[in-house]
């Protein structure tokens, strides 16, 4: 696994709602790609561009003035030698002004029908705004002052979440090479949450053991939960040290490049279906073993949940995402099959933010058979 670079608050954010988990402190960290996966990315220049896919001018400029652009930015959007139509595909170069001739709620409409297009992979795969806290996503972001205007008055809403698109603008904004990496390192970065078990332990302490070793009873974890529970001095635990040997070595961790020559690399449905294993089944990246091999071995279960159960959205029939149950409304998650997608933990209304497509979008437990 590729190590990171995390800068984390030293206060807990909040505290999670008690459980059988016990007393948690949650802070918030974001995780830094290290240099040498940032090196074999590639990089896109800094000439803004929308591509719309098999339209013809007119069509495209129906559905500017259908959300909300005004006729005189899509005027100027179309002058002569900024316009380009390549194989029934239109290619607009918006310039600054345009960008902020539009307002968030235009915006918003345009970049939804844009991320319809997979040649506008910004508007596709945005940078999330976890939590709506701009100013928080800021504070250690390695951006110029200029820049930083710049980003929060380009954000846009999908769904109810704040995202970014235009890195383009963004790195036309950059002095030097360095400022141009520097770019990269904050739109790369990604939130994940750092969480503390408080002991003493305030809960039942057979209660404690049952919920993280998850019927597990031989599982190596036990040795030291139990040693937990016996503890009488104030002081915080990483819960990371409760996951299974697979995910302790993963969680907060980019993945190593070479993984990518098994055809792909790990992704949400991989990471769910691996949590408990010791060594990882990769047949679980071919979506179709891995949704039959949920259908078959895993029960579906409703709230509460338990340590370990796989949370699926679901909309419409279709799976769309899992992720893995840990305590209170935390999950493990890895978002994609990027190698930029790191493995983290989130709030469930995180993730069902980044993947809530309709009002049909809903959350499925599932729960290994053996438990």
């Amino acid at each position: 696994m590729t190590l990171t670079t995390a800068l984390v608050a030293s206060e807990p954010i909040w505290q999670a709602k008690p459980g059988p988990w016990g007393e948690l402190d949650v802070h918030v960290v974001y995780l830094q790609p290290p240099e040498t996966l940032l090196a074999a990315v590639v990089k896109p220049n800094s000439v803004p561009h929308w591509t719309f896919d098999q339209m013809s001018p007119v069509v495209v400029r129906t559905l500017l003035s259908r959300v909300g652009v005004s006729e005189m930015t899509i005027n100027h959007l179309f002058r002569e030698g900024r316009v380009m139509n390549s194989n029934g595909n239109i290619s607009l170069y918006p310039e600054m002004d345009d960008l902020l001739s539009i307002n968030q709620e235009v915006r918003s409409a345009l970049y939804a029908e844009l991320a319809k297009f997979p040649e506008n992979e910004y508007q596709r795969d945005p940078v999330f705004i976890l939590g709506n806290d701009v100013e928080d996503w800021l504070e250690e972001a390695p951006l110029n002052a200029e820049q930083k205007e710049l980003f929060k008055k380009l954000l846009w809403k999908r769904g109810k979440i704040l995202v970014f698109s235009d890195i383009r603008i963004l790195l036309s904004l950059a002095k030097n090479s360095d400022e141009v990496m520097n770019v990269f390192r904050a739109v790369t970065r990604v939130r994940s949450l750092l969480v503390e078990l408080k002991i003493p332990l305030k809960t039942n302490r057979q209660e404690f053991l049952d919920y993280w070793s998850a019927g597990q009873t031989e599982s190596r974890r036990l040795t030291f939960i139990k040693a937990i529970t016996e503890r009488r001095a104030p002081q915080t635990i990483d819960i990371t040290h409760f996951l299974p040997t697979l995910m302790r070595e993963r969680i907060y961790t980019f993945p190593d490049i070479e993984l990518g020559l098994k055809g792909r690399f790990p992704d949400c449905h991989w990471t769910s279906l691996n949590f408990f294993n010791r060594a990882p089944r990769d047949y679980f990246l071919d979506t179709r073993l891995a949704a039959a091999h949920l259908v078959e071995n895993y029960n579906l279960v409703e709230v509460p949940y338990r340590f370990g159960d796989v949370l699926c959205l679901v909309d419409k029939g279709e799976g769309i995402h899992t992720c893995v149950y840990i305590a209170d409304d935390i999950v493990l998650t890895k978002n994609g099959d990027g190698i930029l997608a790191p493995w983290v933990l989130m709030q469930i209304k995180d993730v069902d933010a980044i993947y809530h497509r309709s009002d049909d979008t809903r959350i499925q437990g599932y729960r290994l058979k053996h438990f």
